[in-house]
């Protein structure tokens, strides 16, 4: 038996499910422009307690989506994650925010899918995966341009993510579909029972979360 809180918080929506045994038995999560996470996570964790027969005592792992994705949002969910696998003593599992929005379209009839989460003006933070979600290229940061992807005009692709829809009209030289989507804790609940029942684990103490790019903090209007 592998009762694991699923956390998500890498995009606007902030996300958290419990699974048992990598099926779902519990959601609660809100897409919210202001980036309410800190104010949010730990009641939805609560609820999402309250929704099942278990108590956080009977959890037996921690996944969180570790990113890349919002700088503020990664910091919350994984601090949120570390303290509950401290305190509970379970194992602390990390899944690539990128995979969590691509297996939501597993097995599906396209070559390639390609995840972008928005990482502003037309950069977004990518990687490809093949139909059974595994990973074919490494994560990055990419300013899409209309040479982009060029090696993939062959193929048909999924383009899923909330930073989609923004680079449909400069990828005409491939054959996409277009999907805007936010990664969800609903779809971290088979990749973190793989990753239990394999024993892949992070350290609690050191693990910190997948930013990609350093933060830079933007100035206020009233600063020169």
């Amino acid at each position: 038996m592998a009762i694991i809180l699923n956390i998500e918080t890498s995009t606007k929506n902030c996300s958290v499910s419990i699974a048992e045994n990598g099926k779902l038995i519990a959601l609660v999560e809100e897409n919210d422009e202001g980036y309410a996470h800190g104010e949010k996570l730990h009641q939805f964790i609560q609820w999402a307690i309250e929704g099942t027969n278990y108590q956080l005592k009977d959890l037996n792992a921690i996944a969180v989506s570790k990113g890349p994705g919002s700088y503020t949002g990664l910091r919350i969910g994984v601090s949120a994650a570390k303290g509950l696998a401290f305190a509970l003593n379970i194992p602390l599992i990390s899944i690539n925010s990128l995979q969590i929005i691509a297996s939501a379209y597993k097995n599906q009839k396209y070559d390639y899918i390609l995840p972008m989460i928005d990482a502003r003006r037309m950069e977004v933070y990518t990687a490809l995966f093949n139909p059974a979600i595994e990973e074919q290229s490494p994560t990055e940061a990419k300013v899409i341009d209309e040479n982009s992807f060029e090696d993939l005009s062959n193929k048909k692709l999924l383009i899923v993510g909330d930073g989609a829809v923004k680079t449909k009209e400069i990828l005409t030289h491939l054959e996409a579909d277009y999907l805007a989507h936010f990664p969800s804790a609903k779809e971290m609940r088979e990749l973190s029972y793989t990753k239990f029942i394999q024993n892949n684990f992070e350290d609690v103490a050191y693990f910190e979360p997948f930013y990609l790019k350093d933060f830079v903090a933007g100035k206020k209007k009233n600063e020169s």
